[in-house]
C-alpha cells in the first residue's frame, strides 16, 4: 500500500520503512509543503535567470561586478552576523556523506565541525537521503551508533568533544522526484534543508550549537537572498529567534565570485561567512565559459591554487570576509592515505601540509579534508600558525582583484597530454559507475573523488574536444580521438575486473552516458541531473510538467 503522507497534496512516490516514517511525520512534511509552496516558484525563475546568463556568455558577455549593487560593495557600515557558538573556532572541518559510520568517525575525528554532505558527496538515493536524516537526527540527539558488519562498534566519544554538525543540502537545481506537492516535484535543496530544521534545530540549541548549513551551487545574490527567505520563514514558523540558522556560502562557481560581498549581505544576520569550493569552481569556470577557445584549460593537474584566476579568487574571498567580520574557510585536501606504499604516502601528505600551510598563511580562518587521517595534519598546521580560533582581523587591505584577474586562465607551463586524457576518462567512468550504485564519494587512483572533482574530469573533455585542443605531443583531441580512449580505457577495466565482474558493474551504463558528454556536442549542465533518472525509484502518479 502507498505511504501515506496524512498532508494534503503531499505525495510520497517511494516505499517507506517504519524508521524512515518517523523522519517523514505528517508534521515535518507539512512544515516542507509550506515552505515548497513559499519558495518553489521562486527557485524555478532564478534557475531560468541562470539559462538566460549562459546564453549571454556563449554569445561573448564576461562575467562581471554588477553595477547595481556597486553600493553594497562600497558601503562599508555593514557586517556580516558574529560567530555562532560552536563556530568561532574552524579550524580544521571534515567533510562526507551521511552514512551512519561516516558521521560518527567524523564527528569523532577531531576536526572542528563535520561537514553533512547531502550534496556531492551523496548520491541521491532515496534510501540514502532518508537514512540520513535519521542519522543526523540521531546525531543531534546523541544517541548515534553502529555495528558493522564484522561486529565492530561504533559510538560518539565519551568525553562529549565531537564536531559541531553543518549540514549541506542539495543545491537549487537538484529535485526530489520522490515527492510531490500539488503535483508538482519536490526541490531537493528545501526537502533536505526542511527535514533537518523541522527535526534537530531546537534540539541543536539545546545541546549548545544551532542549524548551521553550508550552501552550495548558487551563482548569484538573488539565490542567497532565497535562502535567507527561507532561514526566516523556518524560523518564525518553529518560533525560533530570526538570526538562529547560520549558513556559509560555498564560493564555487564562477557567477558567485564576482557577488562574494552581495552573497554576505543577503544573508547578513545569517552569514557565517563563504568557502573556497575549489574543485567545484574550477568545473564551473570550464562549464560557464565552453564556448569561449579563450579559455581551454590544460591537465586537471596543472590547474593549482597559484594558477592567476585560482589566486585571485581566494585573495579576494578572505579580504572580502574579513572586511565583514565573517569566516572565510579553505579548500578541499582530496589526498587519502595511500597504504603499503611509503614513499607515495609522504609525498600525498607532504602535498597536504603544503596546500594547508599556503591557506593559513593566506589568511584563511580554517580548511577542509576528506579523511580523518588527515585531520591531525590540518590542525598542527593551523595551530602553529594561527593558534587563536581564527584570523578575522587580517584585513587583505594590500588585496585588489580585478575581473581580468578572475578570468585569468593563463596556466604557466600548463599542458594537455594523453595521461591527462586517460586519467580524466578513467576517473569519470569509475567515479559515474560508482554513483550509479548509490555511492557519491569513492577512492579513485588515491584521491577521494566527489562529483566536483568528476566534474572537471568530463568537462574538461568536452572542452578539448568542442576546440579541438593540442595536446603535448602536438595530437589534435577531436570527438574520434576521445571516443577510442573511452574504448581503450573501459576495455582495460574490464580486464582488470574480469568480465563478469565488469558486465554486473554498471561501467557499461555510465560508458554509455560519458560518450555522449565528451564530444564538444552534447553537454548536460551537472552530471547529478544527467544521471538521476536511474537512480530514481518511484511508484504511482507521474509529476506535472
Amino acid at each position: 500500500m502507498p505511504f501515506d503522507s496524512k498532508v494534503p497534496g503531499v505525495t510520497i512516490l517511494a516505499k517507506v520503512t517504519p524508521e524512515q516514517a518517523q523522519i517523514l511525520t505528517p508534521e515535518a512534511l507539512q512544515f516542507y509543503a509550506v515552505l515548497h509552496r513559499a519558495f518553489n516558484k521562486t527557485r524555478l525563475q532564478l534557475l531560468q535567470k541562470r539559462v538566460v546568463r549562459q546564453q549571454q556568455i556563449d554569445r561573448g558577455l564576461l562575467p562581471d561586478f554588477l553595477p547595481e549593487t556597486q553600493h553594497i560593495r562600497e558601503d562599508a557600515s555593514w557586517k556580516g552576523a558574529a560567530p555562532a557558538p560552536g563556530m568561532a573556532d574552524r579550524r580544521v572541518e571534515i567533510t562526507g556523506p551521511v552514512d551512519r559510520k561516516m558521521v560518527i568517525n567524523a564527528l569523532n575525528s577531531g576536526a572542528a565541525t563535520f561537514m553533512a554532505d547531502f550534496e556531492d558527496s551523496n548520491a541521491p538515493t532515496w534510501e540514502n537521503n532518508i537514512s540520513g536524516q535519521i542519522n543526523l537526527k540521531d546525531a543531534i540527539h546523541r544517541r548515534i551508533s553502529y555495528t558493522a558488519p564484522n561486529g565492530k562498534q561504533y559510538n560518539l566519544r565519551a568525553d562529549g568533544k565531537v564536531a559541531t554538525l553543518i549540514v549541506r543540502p542539495r543545491g537549487w537545481h537538484l529535485d526530489e522526484k520522490h515527492v510531490l506537492v500539488d503535483g508538482q516535484v519536490a526541490s531537493g535543496s528545501i526537502f533536505d534543508f526542511a527535514l533537518y530544521f523541522f527535526h534537530n534545530a531546537k534540539k541543536s540549541v539545546e545541546i549548545g550549537i544551532g542549524p548551521y548549513f553550508y550552501l552550495p551551487k548558487m551563482e548569484s545574490h538573488l539565490e542567497a537572498r532565497l535562502w535567507n527567505d527561507v532561514f526566516n520563514m523556518a524560523q518564525d514558523y518553529i518560533g525560533m529567534p530570526r538570526g538562529t540558522i547560520r549558513g556559509t556560502c560555498l564560493i564555487e562557481t564562477i557567477m558567485a565570485a564576482f557577488e562574494m560581498e552581495e552573497f554576505i549581505y543577503e544573508l547578513r544576520d545569517h552569514s557565517a561567512g563563504l568557502n573556497c569550493g575549489r574543485w567545484d569552481y574550477i568545473f564551473s569556470v570550464i562549464k560557464k565559459l565552453r564556448q569561449n577557445p579563450t579559455f581551454v584549460l590544460p591537465d586537471r593537474a596543472d590547474v593549482s591554487m597559484t594558477t592567476p584566476f585560482m589566486d585571485a579568487y581566494v585573495r579576494l574571498l578572505i579580504k572580502t570576509c574579513h572586511k565583514r567580520g565573517v569566516h572565510a574557510m579553505g579548500g578541499m585536501a582530496a589526498q587519502i592515505p595511500i597504504k603499503n606504499n611509503e614513499a607515495a604516502n609522504k609525498a600525498a601528505m607532504d602535498k597536504v601540509r603544503n596546500d594547508k600551510l599556503r591557506e593559513v598563511m593566506a589568511g584563511h580562518d580554517g580548511t577542509w579534508v576528506a579523511h580523518p587521517d588527515l585531520v591531525k595534519i590540518a590542525t598542527a598546521i593551523f595551530n602553529e600558525h594561527m593558534p587563536q580560533p581564527n584570523q578575522l582581523h587580517i584585513r587583505r587591505e594590500d588585496v585588489h582583484v580585478t575581473a581580468h584577474d578572475l578570468l585569468n586562465t593563463n596556466v604557466q607551463g600548463g599542458k594537455i597530454t594523453e595521461a591527462g586524457i586517460r586519467a580524466n576518462i578513467s576517473v569519470s567512468l569509475m567515479y559515474m559507475e560508482a554513483w550509479l550504485r548509490g555511492l557519491g564519494c569513492v577512492p579513485i587512483h588515491n584521491l577521494m573523488e566527489d562529483a566536483a572533482t568528476a566534474e572537471i574530469s568530463r568537462s574538461q573533455l568536452w572542452q578539448w574536444a568542442k576546440h579541438n585542443a593540442m595536446t603535448s605531443d602536438g595530437k589534435q583531441i577531436t570527438a574520434g580521438y576521445l571516443l577510442q580512449v573511452l574504448e581503450e580505457e573501459s576495455s582495460k577495466l574490464a580486464q582488470e575486473m574480469g568480465e563478469q565482474r565488469f558486465k554486473a558493474s554498471k561501467i557499461p551504463q555510465a560508458k554509455v552516458y560519458l560518450s555522449k558528454q565528451i564530444t564538444g556536442e552534447d553537454y548536460a549542465d551537472f552530471l547529478t541531473s544527467l544521471l538521476y533518472e536511474d537512480i530514481v525509484t518511484v511508484e504511482g502518479p507521474k509529476a506535472k510538467i
